[in-house]
């Protein structure tokens, strides 16, 4: 489970270097899987909300 950021108040450096530091204890491959899965997640919020894909331009001959 990863850690959780506690402060006060709105503190955007603390934020910043909590995630620096989260994403330094990923491996390579690890920071591509959540890329993938968080891109995966996000197009099907979209998805869900009524964006779809653009539709394509079919060329004719």
């Amino acid at each position: 489970m990863s850690p959780i950021l506690k402060v006060d108040q709105d503190d955007e450096d603390k934020e910043l270097e909590f995630e620096l530091a989260y994403q330094r204890t990923l491996t390579t491959q690890e920071r591509f899987e959540l890329m993938f899965r968080k891109s995966r997640e996000i197009a099907e919020v979209l998805l869900r909300h009524g964006y779809r894909k653009p539709v394509e331009v079919i060329k004719r001959a």
